[in-house]
């Protein structure tokens, strides 16, 4: 792990640092680093924060103080926080950019948050459009589409609630959504199979679009290993991450873990959570996948509804 002064702090490295799909070596010579644009949203509580610093390995950001109990009451707008970091994944050096969004979902009436976020989604395509219709483009232009949400589930256990549908809803068409179960030490193994369940049930029966990792059997470009790898995947949707910067030596390896009078729970072991195979995906074996689909479906898709004045129009009828 390296904090932020890029020393290391000798936390386990990923489990799945070591393994890559061929899709992403091919951006391996990207001298300056390959960018890759992440959005988080969820609701406050939900460990974002501790999940981001996770992530990255090292403390993206910082401990925030304790609130005036007195002020507790006082919903805060929310806000975009940005954040950067370089990365170097099986040799890829990835420009990780972080979009947090504190303040989503803390007001009795989210129509504020959802129009905010579908706006910043929008204006940055504007922007590569902008960019693609100058006769004389900007060598330095910088691309700032997201190319991933994770939006973080309350895990209530029960169904999705009408703010995850409704956000969900909205922005299925303007990015790659991928949903995944907050705090999931927080409910029993059976309980949260049930709860997993119930969530993709909900997307299907609302029409919500996920990215569910494309079904490639009959593409001729993907092996079999490929296919197989993206239909586990798919099976493990929504994925249950669990977020800890505490590191413990065990066996003379550290260790990330949360201790609880019952037991511990590691993050990084696949028995306990989904979040080493989460992290995986994000920045090594479908990085590829998740940039081309932002550049050849969703932003093609905006593209042709902005160009003939239809953007919210095909908005709304994506999600009916």
């Amino acid at each position: 792990m390296r904090d932020g002064s890029g020393e290391d702090n000798n936390v386990a490295p990923s489990v799945y640092s070591h393994v890559s799909r061929p899709g992403s070596h091919r951006y391996k010579n990207a001298k300056k680093g390959l960018p890759f644009n992440l959005m988080l949203i969820g609701e406050s509580g939900l460990g974002r924060s501790t999940f981001l610093n996770t992530l990255c390995e090292r403390s993206v950001v910082p401990t925030t103080n304790v609130p005036n109990p007195e002020q507790a009451h006082i919903a805060e707008p929310m806000q975009f926080k940005h954040y950067s970091v370089d990365m170097d994944e099986d040799g890829m050096k990835i420009i990780l950019n972080i979009i947090d969004t504190p303040g989503f979902g803390n007001g009795t009436d989210n129509e504020t948050c959802f129009n905010q976020i579908q706006e910043y989604l929008e204006t940055q395509f504007d922007e590569v459009l902008g960019e693609e219709n100058r006769i004389k483009r900007n060598p330095k232009f910088k691309d700032s589409r997201v190319h991933a949400i994770l939006y973080f589930i309350n895990p209530t256990g029960h169904s999705l609630r009408e703010i995850d549908i409704e956000l969900m809803r909205r922005l299925g068409n303007r990015a790659n959504i991928i949903p995944v179960v907050a705090r999931s030490d927080s409910l029993t193994p059976r309980e949260l199979v049930l709860f997993k369940q119930r969530i993709m049930d909900d997307i299907t029966a609302h029409n919500i679009l996920v990215f569910n990792f494309p079904n490639s059997e009959e593409d001729d470009d993907e092996d079999e290993e490929t296919v197989e790898e993206n239909s586990e995947l798919r099976a493990m949707m929504p994925f249950a991450v669990v977020g800890c910067e505490e590191v413990v030596n065990e066996d003379g390896r550290p260790v990330r873990v949360r201790n609880y009078p019952w037991g511990v729970v590691e993050v990084d072991n696949d028995e306990h959570s989904d979040f080493d195979r989460l992290r995986y995906v994000l920045l090594n074996s479908h990085i590829g996948d998740l940039r081309d689909r932002t550049q050849n479906d969703i932003y093609e898709l905006y593209r042709t509804e902005k160009l003939s004045g239809n953007t919210v129009a095909g908005a709304a009828s994506d999600n009916s």
